[in-house]
């Protein structure tokens, strides 16, 4: 692994054991469980669909999408939270692919052809998220989608008040990006695409103060 990626990884395996303590991590609370598999069914065509869910952390959306039915498949930096996303599946009883990899250029032992590619706050913590996103469309199959669940925090998330320790590498999006600048960015890629809003306390397990969206776009 590069020495940046190693760097990576090892600044998120220091939260994957408190993690899911966060509401929307964790998943733990079955109403916020229940309203981010309402979200995930309007996004994901019907079951089954081969999901690939970037950023994977302690797979937690994983386990909701194989509980609908669907085939996820997990790739994420940080050995530590990849153990604790095979243990979650393995635990609930599915044989899921969790695998630890480079989310912005997935190994294609995940696989090279998708109906949905998944990731969630995920693109803020990318060195060059527009060449993520193009790589991510071309591993879609035709008429796939890309489900990109979103914001701009006004709120620290773990990490986004701080820098990774890995030299003078920019993170260009840090802190997270507004949907215009990303609707912006994937509208040469794709053929569609919709936004919408999350402001829901109950996707959070608290009230929300900055912008939270998901934008859905099609290939």
């Amino acid at each position: 692994m590069p020495e940046t990626s190693a760097s990576i990884a090892s600044f998120w395996d220091a939260f994957a054991a408190s993690f899911d303590e966060e509401a929307d991590h964790g998943l733990r609370d079955p109403e916020v469980k229940a309203a981010w598999g309402e979200r995930l069914r309007s996004w994901i065509p019907p079951s089954p669909a081969d999901v690939l869910d970037l950023g994977c952390g302690t797979g937690s959306l994983s386990l909701v999408l194989a509980e609908q039915g669907h085939r996820p498949v997990g790739v994420d930096l940080a050995p530590l939270m990849v153990e604790q996303a095979r243990r979650k599946l393995t635990a609930a009883g599915f044989d899921a692919l969790m695998m630890v990899g480079d989310a912005s250029n997935p190994p294609a032992q995940a696989g090279t052809s998708f109906d949905v590619i998944l990731s969630r706050h995920l693109l803020w913590t990318l060195p060059d998220p527009q060449e993520a996103l193009r790589r991510w469309i071309g591993l879609l199959r035709p008429g796939g989608r890309l489900v990109l669940i979103e914001g701009r925090w006004a709120t620290a998330e773990p990490g986004e008040d701080q820098s990774y320790e890995v030299g003078s590498e920019s993170m260009p999006w840090m802190g997270g990006v507004e949907a215009e600048q990303l609707v912006q960015a994937l509208r040469p890629l794709v053929k569609t695409l919709r936004v919408e809003s999350l402001l829901d306390p109950i996707l959070w397990g608290r009230p929300i103060q900055d912008e939270r969206y998901a934008v859905v776009a099609f290939a």
